[in-house]
C-alpha cells in the first residue's frame, strides 16, 4: 500500500496512520484533544456522550471514537455545527447535575468541570431537571454520588470488561436511566471487590475514593496518641505528581518530610513488610512445590482479587497463600514491637497507612484481623490522594521541603520489597527468595525480568517457566480481574500447569491503583514502575533474605522463626466463601468470639438437603457441643456452596468437602483444630 492510500486530512493537514483504530486516536496523534467522555482505549466504544462528533466530507457529522480512519478522508473538528453541539450536549448534561462544584471531591479534576470551561460555558439555557437522590457512603472504600453521573457508562464498562465483575451497572429507561448497583442496593451490599477502578474511569464526581482525612487529623492532633506511618512501595513514585513533578520520580525524603511536619510521630517503610511477606509467602511456596501441596498458588498481596476469588473461585481458596499483604503484616508487627521500644501503652497507639489502593481501606477493617483484645494492627488507611490533600491543606510548599530518613526500626528493606509496587513485583522478588533457597546457594543474578510487565508490548496475563535445579518452576503474573477468571479456568481445567500465580486487581499493580492520583495513561503507569526498578537497582541488597534487620527481627520477636508459631498467629489468615450477598446464612452455633479457629459451613440448600445434608449439620453440631468446642468452632448452615451434583456439601475453613459425611467432617474440624495448636 502506497503512502498516499494511508494519508487523510484533518482541518487542512495531510495525517499519515497506519493501526490507529479510529479518527478519535487519530486526531490525538495529530495534536488534536477532541472532547470525550465515554471513550478509553482499553475499554470497548460506546458512543454514548457524543461530544467526540466530527464532520467527514460526505459522510456527514460521526462520532470519531467509533469512526474508522480512510484513506482520502476530509475530517473537520471544531465547525460552528461542531461547537454549538457540543455546548448543547454540555448543558444538557449540566442540567441534570448537581452543579454544586465547589464542595465535590473532584473539584479541579473534574472533566465536565474543565470542559465547560474549555467551552466557555457561563450559563445553563436548559430547566433543572436534578432530582436528588441519597448518596451511598456503605462502602469502606468508595462513596457513590448518584447526583453527579452523567450516564456515561464509564463505570460500568470498566467493572465488567476489566475486573469481569459487574457491580455496577445501568437500569431504567430513558430520562429514567440510572446507573446503580443490582437491585438498587448499595455497593457495601453488592459483590464490589472495592478495586476502585469504577472511580479512576469516572470523569466526574458519581465515584470517588472514601475520605478518611478528618478521622486521622483528630488522631494526629490528639497528645496521648502516638500515631506512626507505613509508606507503601507505589505511593514514593506518584505523590510528586500531584505537586506538578514527573510520574517516576522518587520523592521518599519529601514525602517523610511532609508526613512529619503534619504531626506524626513515626514514619516506616511498608517495604519492609514486603520484604517480610517474602519470607512468609516464599517459604509457604518451597512447602508446597517440595511437599507436594496445592499447586498453583496464588499471591494474596491484593485485597480487591482476594475478595474477588472468595466470591467467584471458592473451590480455588485453598490455592491461596495464607500470608498476609505487606500492609497487614506491618500492622500486628509494629504493634507487637513498639509500644515496648517507644515507652507507651499498646491502646496509645495508632498505626496509619498510606497506600495507593482503595481496597487496603477494606482490608484494615476486616475483623478476622483484630487482636485478641478487638484492636485492628491497622487503625486507618489513606490513600496517596487523602496524603496530597493532608499536605495541602497543612499549608506544605511540597517541593520546598528538605528530604528527611525513615524511623528505625522499620526503615531498612531490599530491593524485593520495593519491587511489590509493580505487576510482576511480588513474584520476582518470591523468585529471588525461593530459587536461592531451593538450590541452596547463593544467587548472584538476582533479576527474573521474565516476569515483569512494565515495557511497552507487554501483555496483562505472562507466563514464564525457570529450571531450579532440575526442576521445573512455572510460574504466571497476571493483572485485572477478568484477566485472573481466564488463568482460574485454566487451572481448573487443567489446560495450564502452574507451580505460582500471581494477581493484582489495578492495571499495571499497585503502580496503577485508583488511590494514586487519578491517570488513565499507560505510560504514566510505565513511568511509574521504571521508578521503582530504578531504586532497587540503586539500593546495595536486592533479595528479601538478605534484609539482616528483619532477620534480627525474627530472631527477637517470633518464636519459631519463619512461618513459626507466632508468625503463623500475626503474619497469617484464612478466607472464607463469600459466594451469595452477605446475609445468605444462618448460624447454628455460634458461642466463638470475635475470631474463632475454625469456620463450618453445612449447605442445606434442596439439593444438598435431600442428599443428607441435615444429618451431616446435626452430626457436627453434636459433636461440637459434646466435646465442649463451641468457643473455638463457628457452625453455620448455608445456600452458598453452588456444588449441587456433589453434596452434601461441607466447607471446614478452607477445605471443600463433598458428598460429605458427619464422620469425615469431624475429622476434617479436629485436624484444622490440631494444626492450630489446640487440643480438640
Amino acid at each position: 500500500m502506497n503512502d498516499t492510500a494511508k494519508t487523510l486530512t484533518i482541518n487542512g493537514t495531510p495525517i499519515a496512520f497506519s493501526d490507529e483504530r479510529n479518527l478519535l486516536e487519530l486526531c490525538r496523534k495529530a495534536g488534536i484533544d477532541i472532547p470525550t467522555f465515554c471513550y478509553h482505549s482499553e475499554l470497548s466504544i460506546y458512543g454514548a456522550c457524543r461530544l467526540c462528533l466530527v464532520d467527514v466530507k460526505g459522510f456527514g457529522i460521526v462520532a470519531s471514537c467509533s469512526t474508522a480512519p480512510a484513506a482520502g478522508m476530509e475530517v473537520k473538528t471544531h465547525t460552528e455545527e461542531l461547537r454549538q453541539m457540543r455546548r448543547v450536549a454540555l448543558e444538557l448534561m449540566l442540567a441534570n447535575h448537581d452543579q454544586d462544584c465547589n464542595t465535590c471531591p473532584k473539584n479541579t479534576n473534574c472533566k465536565l468541570q474543565s470542559l465547560a470551561r474549555q467551552h466557555g460555558i457561563k450559563e445553563v439555557r436548559f430547566k433543572r431537571t436534578l432530582v436528588r437522590r441519597p448518596i451511598d457512603r456503605s462502602s469502606l472504600s468508595l462513596v457513590r454520588d448518584p447526583n453527579k453521573c452523567i450516564l456515561c457508562g464509564d463505570c460500568v464498562r470498566a467493572c465488567d470488561e476489566i475486573q469481569g465483575v459487574g457491580a455496577i451497572g445501568f437500569a431504567g429507561r430513558g430520562a429514567k436511566s440510572t446507573v446503580v448497583p443490582p437491585f438498587n442496593k448499595d455497593l457495601a451490599d453488592v459483590e464490589c471487590v472495592n478495586c476502585g477502578l469504577c472511580a479512576t474511569v469516572c470523569p466526574v464526581g458519581a465515584l470517588t475514593v472514601r475520605d478518611d482525612v478528618n478521622e486521622v487529623w483528630k488522631v494526629v492532633n490528639d497528645p496521648a496518641k502516638t500515631v506512626v506511618v507505613q509508606i507503601a512501595p507505589a505511593v514514593r513514585v506518584a505523590i510528586g505528581e500531584g505537586f506538578g513533578g514527573q510520574p517516576g520520580t522518587v520523592e521518599v525524603g519529601r514525602v517523610i518530610a511532609a508526613i512529619k511536619a503534619i504531626g506524626f510521630d513515626k514514619v516506616y517503610d511498608t517495604s519492609f513488610a514486603a520484604d517480610q511477606t517474602i519470607f512468609e509467602e516464599a517459604t509457604e511456596f518451597i512447602e508446597r512445590k517440595t511437599g507436594g501441596k496445592v499447586l498453583p498458588m496464588f499471591t494474596s498481596c491484593c485485597p480487591a482479587w482476594v475478595k474477588y476469588a472468595e466470591q467467584f473461585l471458592p473451590d480455588l481458596l485453598p490455592n491461596l497463600s495464607t500470608a498476609r499483604s505487606p500492609m497487614s503484616m506491618f500492622g500486628p508487627t509494629a504493634k507487637m514491637m513498639l509500644p515496648k521500644l517507644l515507652g507507651i501503652d499498646k491502646k496509645d497507639l495508632v498505626t496509619v497507612a498510606i497506600m495507593p489502593c482503595t481496597a487496603k481501606k477494606f482490608e484494615a477493617k476486616l475483623p478476622k484481623f483484630n487482636d485478641e483484645d478487638g484492636i485492628p494492627p491497622t487503625d486507618f488507611v489513606l490513600t496517596t490522594q487523602e496524603l496530597i490533600r493532608m499536605i495541602e491543606e497543612a499549608g506544605l510548599r511540597f517541593d520546598e521541603l528538605q528530604p528527611q530518613s525513615l524511623d528505625k526500626p522499620f526503615d531498612f528493606k531490599t530491593g524485593g520489597g520495593v519491587i511489590f509496587g509493580a505487576t510482576g513485583g511480588v513474584m520476582e522478588a518470591a523468585l529471588r527468595y525461593a530459587v536461592e533457597k531451593i538450590q541452596g546457594e547463593k544467587l548472584e543474578a538476582f533479576e527474573f525480568v521474565e516476569v515483569r510487565g512494565n515495557k511497552p508490548g507487554d501483555k496483562a496475563i505472562r507466563e514464564a517457566e525457570f529450571n531450579v535445579k532440575g526442576t521445573p518452576v512455572r510460574v504466571c503474573v497476571v493483572y485485572g480481574l477478568a484477566n485472573a477468571r481466564k488463568v482460574a479456568e485454566w487451572v481448573r481445567t487443567g489446560e495450564k500447569k502452574y507451580d505460582f500465580v500471581e494477581v493484582m486487581a489495578c492495571p499495571m499493580g499497585c503502580v496503577g491503583g485508583a488511590g494514586q492520583p487519578v491517570t488513565n495513561d499507560w505510560e504514566v503507569r510505565r513511568n511509574r514502575a521504571d521508578g521503582l526498578y530504578k531504586v532497587d537497582k540503586m539500593l546495595q541488597l536486592h533479595k528479601p533474605q538478605d534484609n539482616h534487620v528483619l532477620q534480627k527481627c525474627y530472631e527477637d520477636y517470633f518464636e519459631g522463626g519463619i512461618g513459626g508459631h507466632t508468625a503463623h498467629h500475626l503474619l497469617h489468615t484464612h478466607y472464607h466463601n463469600r459466594r451469595r450477598i452477605d446475609g445468605m446464612s444462618i448460624s447454628v452455633l455460634d458461642d466463638a468470639g470475635a475470631e474463632p479457629e475454625v469456620h463450618v459451613s453445612v449447605c442445606v440448600g434442596t439439593s444438598c438437603y435431600v442428599r443428607g445434608s441435615q444429618g451431616v449439620l446435626k452430626k457436627i453440631a453434636d459433636h461440637i457441643q459434646e466435646k465442649g468446642l463451641g468457643h473455638l468452632v463457628k457452625l453455620e448452615a448455608t445456600f452458598c456452596t453452588e456444588n449441587c451434583d456433589r453434596g452434601p456439601t461441607v466447607m471446614v475453613g478452607n477445605q471443600t468437602l463433598f458428598k460429605a459425611t458427619g464422620e469425615q467432617a469431624i475429622a476434617e474440624i479436629t485436624a484444622q483444630l490440631k494444626a492450630a495448636k489446640v487440643h480438640a
